[in-house]
């Protein structure tokens, strides 16, 4: 199994993703995949990484993923947080910001749960 194989899984969610400047290459048993994302996508990446090589000991897979300024983040809730707190971390935002973009899974912006994960919109 070649490696663009081994980590096509990785490969094709960074080009579904639209990951900027995407670059892969094999050279010398290493998959080199480098690139530009949201810090969401670099997320995700990292984690399908993890799915594939849970110890991270091949050594066959070099990421170079840059986070895009201004690129939306995700927060994860922790006890005694509220939208309002969480927004105070963010310079320019607001519980309202976070509230629209999260309404997919936040129905009432005065209950959020620790362990939610939130999307900061830029």
């Amino acid at each position: 199994m070649s490696l663009k194989d081994k980590y096509a899984k990785l490969v094709q969610y960074a080009q579904a993703s639209n990951v900027e400047n995407l670059s892969v290459v094999e050279q010398d048993n290493v998959l080199y995949v480098n690139g530009s994302a949201t810090s969401t996508v670099k997320e995700r990446i990292w984690a399908l990484y993890d799915e594939i090589d849970p110890d991270m000991r091949s050594g066959d897979l070099v990421l170079k993923i840059d986070v895009i300024s201004g690129g939306e983040e995700t927060y994860e809730v922790k006890s005694g947080d509220s939208l309002s707190k969480i927004a105070k971390k963010y310079p320019g935002m607001t519980w309202q910001k976070i509230y629209e973009a999260n309404r997919d899974q936040i129905k009432d912006p005065n209950i959020i749960h620790p362990g939610q994960k939130l999307v900061i919109p830029s």
